[in-house]
């Protein structure tokens, strides 16, 4: 199951947060922007992507990174 999500990330430390909330699923996260797409799990690459809002698909369920989602998610 693919869930989309709308986040923004504003400083390296928030890029960094999302990055190792996303390295403890055992499922792919992927990171879009225009036509570009990084692994939620690279810090360049989410770093890359940062102060743009970000759509975020993740192809599994976890509850403590649904909450990291919702603390950078774009209203």
């Amino acid at each position: 199951m693919e869930a989309r999500k709308l986040i923004q990330l504003t400083a390296p430390e928030e890029a960094q947060e999302f990055v190792t909330a996303a390295s403890e699923c055992d499922f792919d996260i992927d990171m879009r922007f225009n036509k570009v797409i990084v692994d939620a799990k690279s810090f360049l690459g989410v770093l890359g992507l940062a102060m743009n809002p970000i759509s975020v698909y993740s192809h599994g369920e976890d509850r403590d990174f649904e909450k990291t989602l919702e603390k950078f998610a774009v209203c």
